[in-house]
């Protein structure tokens, strides 16, 4: 619950988030009642934001978003509800203009289901996820470094981490999410390659940059 205000103090640590990461026009997709946007006061490069949720379409396609129309797509606690994780990312790198930042937390498999699926805290969750393994408990696990590594075409990863900072392992098995505290997830930001970039192989700039 109100992932995104969980995450604020610990992003504010990091001045790329303030710097580079949350820059410009943006949409966060799966946002509910806690949006990245209502902290536009702490992120002040940031701009208008387009909170999406279900009223406005499946977020698996981002059908009205037009291509390469948004600075920084943020997520948090929506991919694993998505059909097909890889179409979702398809449309959300989609949208998202070159040189831009896609900033996605998602729960880890075992902080937050703790080993048993079809989840015990949220039932619509339909994929879990973990930052790699040889084998999983879950019959619908997918490894993150596996997945990100289908859209290095297009996007570079910059970050990967397992938000456990304040998860305490020693409880017993409850939803720890349901604390003001403890995130119990992944938090993945990558950056979308300029046409300039593609074309050098992937080269990155000495001072990247992200079209306003």
């Amino acid at each position: 619950m109100h992932e995104a205000s969980k995450a604020l103090t610990r992003r504010l640590h990091d001045s790329r988030f303030v710097t580079r990461y949350f820059v410009g026009n943006g949409i966060d997709i799966g946002c509910g009642p806690d949006p990245v946007s209502q902290y536009a006061e702490q992120f002040p490069l940031m701009q208008q934001v387009k909170n999406w949720d279900m009223p406005d379409g499946d977020a698996q396609y981002l059908a009205s978003i037009t291509d390469e129309s948004v600075n920084f797509v943020h997520s948090s606690h929506c991919l694993e509800h998505m059909r097909n994780p890889e179409i979702a990312m398809q449309n959300w790198l989609r949208v998202l203009k070159p040189g831009g930042h896609m900033i996605i937390t998602i729960p880890d498999e075992d902080l937050y289901e703790q080993g048993k699926f079809p989840s015990t805290f949220n039932t619509d969750h339909k994929w879990t996820f973990t930052l790699h393994k040889q084998k999983s408990w879950s019959p619908k696990s997918i490894n993150l470094l596996d997945f990100l590594a289908k859209f290095s075409d297009f996007a570079q990863i910059l970050k990967l981490e397992l938000l456990d900072a304040s998860y305490r392992y020693q409880l017993g098995r409850f939803d720890q999410t349901l604390t003001p505290v403890a995130e119990a997830g992944i938090e993945f930001i990558l950056r979308k390659w300029t046409e300039s970039e593609i074309q050098q192989a992937g080269r990155f700039p000495l001072l990247p940059q992200t079209s306003l």
